[in-house]
């Protein structure tokens, strides 16, 4: 288990508008999965229920990224990202600070991991 701490650390560590960008999905996250535990897995932020990772995210040099932690999630959500202009996957979706990952669609995302997880 890792502390609070651990992630605003994670943060710190990023450019100011990642770490803006990064602490609003975390926020974001935070409401749809209450009751979550927030960790650092695999190096990276994230959100457990259980002993079930749902979800993750983290900052590379140009873009952000939402890690649902498993192949099967992002892979359904494909020709709607590519609509939309976001790149992605089998693992992730990659976004920007200046163009974050819409609610419904983080939403979304997130409700289909719980369901592949038997958590939905």
């Amino acid at each position: 288990m890792t502390t609070l701490g651990g992630i605003d650390d994670y943060l710190a560590t990023l450019p100011d508008d990642q770490a803006r960008c990064l602490q609003d999905l975390r926020e974001r996250v935070i409401k749809l999965l209450p009751g979550s535990e927030e960790v650092i897995s695999y190096a990276m932020p994230g959100h457990r229920l259980g002993k079930r990772m749902i979800a993750g995210y983290a900052g590379f040099a140009k873009h952000c990224g939402f890690y649902p932690h498993s192949g099967g999630v992002v892979p359904g959500f494909a020709s709607e990202l590519e609509a939309r202009g976001f790149k992605h996957s089998k693992s992730g979706v990659l976004f920007t600070p200046t163009k974050p990952l819409p609610d419904d669609l983080l939403e979304r995302l997130i409700a289909a991991r719980l369901k592949e997880a038997g958590l939905a």
